[in-house]
Formats: C-alpha cells, sequence, structure tokens
C-alpha cells in the first residue's frame, strides 16, 4: 500500500505546528525553534515523493485519496495532484523551513505562536492546492486567512492592525461568491461536491458568465488583480518578514491556482467570451502597477506592487489559451515564488540591521556588505527578467504564447520587462552602490550563516530554473494540454 503522500504533506506541518505551540512560553523558545525546523523540513522531505514518483505522460490525478467526510452531503476527503498543482506543494514546502530559518534570532517575543502560524499556514496551503472537493478547498482557502491574520496582527509593524484587517476583510468578502457559485455547481451537478464532476457539467453561457465572476472576485482578490489590489501594500509592509515572504510566495498563487483549477476548465465558454476583459486587467497590472513601484520610497511597498505587476503575467498566460501562455504562466508562478521570497528576504536583512525600510536611509552598502551585495544583485536581476535567470523563463513563455495571439499584445507585455528593470535597478543602485551614505550604513555587518543559507538555496533554486527550465516544465505539459483539449482551444 503506497504510503498517503498527499495527506502527509498536509498534517505534517499543521501537526508540527500545534506541538510547537505546545511547547508554551518564552522559556521554551530554543524547543520551540527546534521542534519548527524538524517540523518543516520533515514537512519538505514528505512532498519530494511527489516529484520523483510523478508520471509525466499522465494527465490525470496522480496520488489520489478519497474517504467520506460528511456523507449526507456528498462531501468527501478527496485529494490529488497533476501537473499543474505538484509544484505549488513543493514550492510551500521549500520555501517554509527557510522562513523558520530566516526567523531564528529576529523572533524573540511568542516565538512558539510564530512558528506555529507558519507551519500551519504552511499545510493549509498545501490542502489547497491538493483539495479536489469543493468544499474541502473552501475549508483549506478560507483557513490560511487565520494565521496571516495573526502573523500581520501580532509580529507586523506600526499600522499592523489595520493592514490584518484590510487582508482579512477584503479576502473573506471576495470568497463569499465563491460559496454562492459553489452551491448552484452542486444544484447542478445532482449533489456532487467533486470538482472533476464539475468540469463535464452542461453550462449555458449565461449561467457560465454570472459564475465565472462568482469565482473572479474570490481569486482576483488573492492573486490580486487591479483594481482590488489595494489591501497588498499594506499587508507587506506592515508584515515580518516571513509574512512577506509567504505572502508573496504562496498565497499570492492560490487565486491564480484557483482560476485553472475552477475558472477555465467549469467554464470553458464564458471563459473564452470574458478573455479580452482578463487580457485587459492583466496589462493594466502589467503596465499601470509597473509605473507605481517606480516612485516607491519604502523598499517593501515597491516589491509589493512588482508582484502584482509579475502575477498580471500570470492571469495573461492563462487567458491567452496556448500551451506557451499557460506554461509560461505556471512557470512564472514558480519563480515569482522563489525571487520574491529573495526580495523580501534581502529587505529583511537590512531591516533587521537598520530598522529602516526607506531608500532614502541607504547608500553604498556595498561597502560593508559585499556577500550580501551580490546576493541582492542576482535577486534583482531575476526580478528583471534576466536571461539565465529563473524570471526570464516565464516571462518569455507568456510573450511568446501572446505573440502567437496578437503582436499587440505581446508589446504591451513585454513592457514588464522594460519597467522591471527600471524600478528593480533604480532602488538597486540608490541601496547599494555609491559611496556609504551614514554612519548607520558604516556600522552594517555582512551575512552570517543562517542568512547565507537561506539566501544561497534561493539564489540556487533561481539558477538552476533559468538554466534548466525543464524539470519544471515537463512536469506540467501533459495536464496543461488537457486543459486546453477540454476547453476546446487548438495546442501548440
Amino acid at each position: 500500500m503506497n504510503p498517503p503522500l498527499l495527506s502527509l504533506a498536509i498534517w505534517v506541518p499543521v501537526l508540527a505546528g500545534l506541538l510547537v505551540l505546545a511547547t508554551g512560553g518564552e522559556r521554551n523558545a530554543p524547543l520551540a525553534r527546534a521542534i519548527a525546523l524538524v517540523g518543516a523540513i520533515f514537512g519538505f522531505l514528505v512532498t519530494i515523493p511527489l516529484y520523483t514518483g510523478f508520471d509525466l505522460r499522465q494527465p490525470a490525478m496522480q496520488f489520489v485519496e478519497l474517504a467520506p467526510w460528511i456523507g449526507r452531503f456528498s462531501i468527501n476527503y478527496h485529494l490529488g495532484v497533476d501537473g499543474i498543482s505538484v509544484l505549488f506543494i513543493l514550492l510551500n514546502s521549500f520555501i517554509t523551513p527557510l522562513v523558520v530559518i530566516a526567523g531564528w534570532s529576529v523572533i524573540g517575543k511568542k516565538v512558539a505562536q510564530y512558528y506555529a502560524s507558519f507551519l500551519i499556514l504552511s499545510g493549509l496551503m498545501n490542502g489547497v492546492f491538493c483539495a479536489l472537493d469543493a468544499v474541502l478547498f473552501y475549508v483549506f482557502f478560507e483557513a490560511t486567512l487565520i494565521p496571516m491574520f495573526v502573523i500581520i496582527g501580532v509580529w507586523g509593524g506600526p499600522n499592523r492592525v489595520y493592514a490584518a484587517f484590510k487582508f482579512f476583510l477584503y479576502t473573506l468578502m471576495g470568497s463569499l461568491l465563491l460559496l454562492v457559485a459553489m452551491l448552484y455547481l452542486y444544484d447542478k451537478s445532482g449533489g456532487s461536491f467533486a470538482i472533476l464532476d464539475w468540469h463535464k457539467l452542461p453550462l449555458g453561457l449565461s449561467a457560465q458568465i454570472l459564475l465565472f465572476f462568482g469565482f473572479l472576485l474570490a481569486f482576483a482578490v488573492k492573486v490580486p488583480m487591479w483594481p482590488v489590489h489595494t489591501w497588498l501594500p499594506d499587508a507587506h509592509v506592515e508584515a515580518p518578514t516571513g509574512g512577506s515572504v509567504v505572502l508573496a510566495a504562496i498565497m499570492l498563487k492560490l487565486g491564480a491556482y484557483g482560476f485553472v483549477r475552477f475558472s477555465l476548465p467549469i467554464l470553458p465558454d464564458a471563459s473564452r467570451e470574458l478573455a479580452w476583459f482578463m487580457i485587459a486587467l492583466s496589462l493594466i497590472a502589467v503596465v499601470y502597477i509597473g509605473l507605481v513601484a517606480l516612485v516607491q520610497t519604502d523598499m517593501k511597498k515597491l516589491i509589493a506592487y512588482s508582484s502584482i505587476s509579475h502575477m498580471g503575467f500570470v492571469t495573461l498566460g492563462f487567458f491567452i489559451f496556448n500551451a506557451y501562455g499557460v506554461e509560461g504562466a505556471l512557470v512564472q508562478m514558480i519563480s515569482h515564488g522563489f525571487v520574491s521570497a529573495a526580495m523580501f528576504l534581502c529587505v529583511g536583512v537590512m531591516y533587521d540591521r537598520m530598522h529602516s525600510r526607506m531608500i532614502a536611509d541607504y547608500g553604498g552598502v556595498v561597502n560593508t556588505m559585499p556577500k550580501f551585495a551580490a546576493f541582492m544583485m542576482l535577486f534583482a536581476m531575476a526580478n528583471c527578467g534576466l536571461p539565465a535567470t529563473s524570471g526570464f523563463v516565464g516571462e518569455f513563455m507568456v510573450i511568446m504564447g501572446a505573440m502567437k495571439a496578437n503582436f499587440w499584445l505581446a508589446f504591451t507585455a513585454a513592457t514588464t520587462l522594460v519597467f522591471g528593470a527600471a524600478y528593480t535597478l533604480w532602488m538597486y543602485k540608490r541601496v547599494i552602490f555609491g559611496a556609504v551614505s551614514n554612519a548607520h550604513v558604516a556600522g552594517l555587518a555582512d551575512l552570517d550563516g543562517r542568512e547565507f543559507t537561506v539566501l544561497g538555496l534561493l539564489a540556487l533554486a533561481v539558477l538552476a530554473m533559468g538554466l534548466w527550465p525543464l524539470p519544471f516544465t515537463e512536469v506540467m505539459h501533459a495536464s496543461v494540454n488537457e486543459l486546453l483539449r477540454h476547453v476546446a482551444l487548438p495546442k501548440i
């Protein structure tokens, strides 16, 4: 009998989090840290067989687990992954140990609660990526709000309560229409909450369009798409470094994942009918938000707006309906997980030393922190989409897909490479280069072993994906082609 790998991916981090919570007060902080690290590493190790045992030729769900949950309403504990979802579980489980290490000596109050929140959040997000029952998906999807609300509200900055409530209310309100849409589909399917059953429903165009907007609000807020993006910069600025890392690297992916698991396969006619609308919103995010990022004076806020712009590329790729676009969007999601996590960790390294995120407070950091400056240069280049980094692969594939659809669409999308280079390199120049600007910068110490390890692992991931993207793209190819076949559009 095969081990229940997906259940392990969900419940190992959750149980580790509860165990950390049981260590109690501040006196047991070293024990809480040790349990959190072991739990996070073990949580990553149990996900590796999902990749090594994955059948690349098979577009159907793999590692399926099915058990009755609430029999009266045909609600099941139903898990499975395909080539689209398996990489996100690995990404999430890879980022979690890095967040644990990153907060090792930085978090001094409520240590057990801090690590427990991240571990439980990690397990819940894995649940979102492998749930095949709509109620199970909804429970995991909504439950992820609670640990992040606590992380921002307890360990955040001066306006943390405002940012936490804004984050919670935006994302919760968006999800209410998702629930209504799910109940409608349950009724139409004759009493089934199985997401794969909904893929086969013969729905009329008008019903599909209404359901599409029900899904859209929930997923667009999570991505976040323009114009429901305003909660994200506040949440990032106030969140602790670990909170920003998980929010950017994983939580934003939940909304984009919803589009490929729900909107495209369940509502193919509406997706095609409203593709122009989704493409327009995506291009506004790419261009307008890129310009907004240019004028930011706070490093965290700049990277937050950069995330919105890069996620615009993802939704653009999904709705141009060819394999280059969809696969490029998925690759961009994985790459953005690495790069955004690294960028926020770099800001965290400087903030831990100077307690400032303002660009104007820095200058000449390379003179005192040369190792850090080298790492940040790599991640800045990846954020710009430099070839040989992960940031290039997804953006190039989406632009290729857009070119197959329409030249001007590709041309507009490609402006993100210009804006991305402008705001990222301008920030890097003002913070890192030049003469030492003040006594605080002169007193900075370079990376310690813990920080070097975290940034080094992310640097390896960014370079590996940039130089050899095949292990990432070959996993998703069969599932993406099956999705496009289902949406009844030609493949490449």
